[in-house]
């Protein structure tokens, strides 16, 4: 049974993929490796993991305004995440997503800390403002 969360559309579009949870904030100026998509920045709970097709959903961005080009060319290159989701999202992660046609939404109606799961298959679609659980992952319960 699918699971609907509302949510607020920050960057327009709507992509299917695996969830990805990280509960740290994420720089993406120098904590990229865009060649491969893995999260280069030391001790960061997501180091050495690619976020590459993922729906990668964080609280929110930290760092300069360089990280905006990072998402960008991570886009480009293929590399980065099919959509994010934030608790909230700041300028740096939105002029990135727009520029890298990325889905980018916040302000879900259920804590996504509490709802959403590794291995999940979730939609996020910014267009109708919902993220849609399609598959849970079965390595825990909720």
């Amino acid at each position: 049974m699918k699971h609907v969360i509302k949510c607020r559309g920050i960057s327009p579009g709507r992509a299917t993929g695996e969830v990805l949870l990280c509960r740290q904030p994420i720089g993406f100026n120098f904590g990229f490796d865009c060649a491969t998509g893995k999260v280069i920045e030391y001790n960061h709970e997501l180091e050495n993991i690619s976020i590459k097709d993922k729906i990668l959903v964080f609280p929110y961005g930290k760092g300069s305004t360089g990280g905006s080009y990072v998402i960008y060319q991570l886009a480009q290159m293929g590399t980065g995440p099919k959509a994010i989701i934030n608790l909230v999202t700041e300028t740096i992660i939105t002029c990135g997503a727009i520029m890298g046609h990325l889905p980018v939404v916040d302000r879900l109606s259920e804590d996504p800390f509490s709802a959403l799961r590794n291995g999940d298959i979730v939609t996020v679609d910014a267009d109708s403002e919902q993220v849609i659980i399609e598959e849970a992952s079965h390595d825990s319960a909720r």
